[in-house]
């Protein structure tokens, strides 16, 4: 084991060691409930926001437009990167990551208490995009810090794959919670799910609020931000600094991405859509399949990071998107048999070639900023690919199937978004087992051949 640098001298080992425990705990139960709230979203546009909202238009434009909310969510995440970015560069980790935390959980529960089109008209949609909005922006700065809390708490240089997964983790495991829920509202008799039961798991958020905050104050600050102060190393601009210095290493972590994101999206809400109205399979199997995914992801985020911490982060990521590539054409091979068992597998398999680059991928980005600048430089670049990425891939894919009334163009669009993530990766430096608790200059080169 090659030994990271102690930034932490007040503690003993054993102190160490717990606070690091406490730290990736709080990290990945933030995020769980951080992502339960944004993706809950997700999974209510494809089966219910495009009814209540605009219940007069075709059931395609519907589900059209209520993608279009759904992407102000994505549009949103990066002024949340931009914001707490700074702040988390200036303040510190812990403090902003409590205040994202209030942010999405309050705006998420007060959706519940949204009136539909019949009642206010137009101005439903527009109080959700409000909505919507203020959800992008507290997830925009929940990343980066939940991530920055694993790895400046690492004891070892070749553990922070492994560390960081869990957070990740935290997006797939809000899933199963989102779907979970719906999965058991939705159960509901006669019209009750889309009149009043879908605002339930809504309301509920607020509760998992409540225990992610009790978790969060009651950690440390990374040894890592404790250090800078020490030292006086804050920078006065942190996001400006960054995206001076290092303006190659956002794009590049950006366009990674693109691979990981917009396949998840299309796996994961796209799907509820697609399903239902083209496919007619049945909304519980739908939900059943993604429930099913996620517990493999359970298994499969920490792993894809304990083998990037063996083989190098880059190496791993890169597989996971020659994979991604590949299995569009399986995923819309299956589903468009229109066969119940084969749907159900396409989707407990959908998110294994996502997890192989989702499980790299905190530690690959945050590892490529200095300490002093990494929650702006992190977030900014994960938070951009939403843009991207994440947010126009429903989209992308409800227009391929109204012009081709196929799932394979969809498939295409998958291929291509994993060259372009091939590419961006190679372009990335790799900084597994190095020290990178000690500053050095923003996306500069690694001195030494990467392992």
């Amino acid at each position: 084991m090659v030994a990271a640098t102690d930034t932490s001298h007040a503690l003993t080992p054993d102190s160490h060691a717990r606070e690091l425990r406490r730290a990736v705990i709080a990290a990945t139960v933030g995020t769980t409930i951080e992502w339960y709230d944004f993706l809950l979203y997700s999974t209510m546009a494809g089966l219910v926001f495009g009814k209540l909202f605009f219940p007069h238009e075709a059931p395609l434009t519907a589900t059209l437009n209520a993608f279009a909310i759904y992407f102000v969510g994505f549009i949103a995440r990066p002024i949340g990167a931009f914001i707490f970015g700074h702040y988390g560069d200036r303040v510190g980790r812990k403090s902003t990551l409590i205040v994202t935390l209030v942010l999405m959980g309050v705006s998420t529960f007060l959706v519940a208490f949204l009136p539909g089109y019949n009642s206010i008209g137009v101005w439903g949609a527009v109080l959700l995009t409000i909505l919507r909005l203020i959800q992008g922006i507290g997830v925009g700065g929940e990343w980066g810090g939940s991530v920055l809390l694993t790895m400046e708490w690492a004891r070892h240089n070749n553990e922070r794959g492994f560390l960081t997964s869990w957070p990740q983790f935290g997006g797939p495991a809000g899933l199963f919670l989102a779907n979970l829920a719906v999965l058991i509202f939705s159960q509901m008799s006669g019209d009750a799910f889309l009149s009043w039961g879908w605002r339930v798991p809504f309301a509920l958020s607020i509760i998992l609020v409540g225990i992610g905050l009790w978790i969060r104050l009651r950690i440390l600050e990374t040894p890592v931000f404790r250090k800078l102060v020490a030292e006086n190393k804050i920078e006065r601009a942190p996001i400006v600094e960054v995206c001076k210095k290092a303006p190659g290493t956002i794009l590049a972590g950006l366009l990674a991405r693109t691979s990981e994101q917009g396949p998840f999206y299309i796996f994961t809400a796209f799907i509820f859509a697609y399903g239902t109205t083209t496919l007619h399979a049945s909304r519980d199997l739908l939900l059943a399949g993604v429930l099913c995914a996620v517990c493999v992801s359970a298994i499969t985020i920490p792993l894809s990071g304990h083998i990037s911490d063996l083989i190098g982060r880059k190496k791993m990521y890169i597989i996971g998107c020659a994979t991604m590539g590949v299995f569009g054409f399986i995923y819309f091979g299956l589903v468009d048999t229109g066969s119940s068992v084969l749907i159900f597998i396409a989707m407990v398999l959908s998110l294994i070639p996502h997890d192989m680059q989702y499980g790299p991928q905190a530690a690959l980005i945050a590892e490529s900023f200095t300490p002093r600048l990494r929650y702006s430089g992190a977030s900014i670049t994960y938070q951009l690919a939403s843009i991207t990425a994440g947010g126009p891939a429903p989209l992308i894919a409800t227009a391929l199937f109204a012009a081709y009334k196929s799932g394979t163009p969809i498939a295409i669009y998958i291929l291509i978004t994993a060259i372009i993530s091939i590419i961006a990766t190679a372009c990335l430096k790799d900084y597994t087992g190095r020290d990178v608790s000690a500053e050095y200059d923003a996306g500069e080169a690694v001195r030494h051949s990467a392992p």
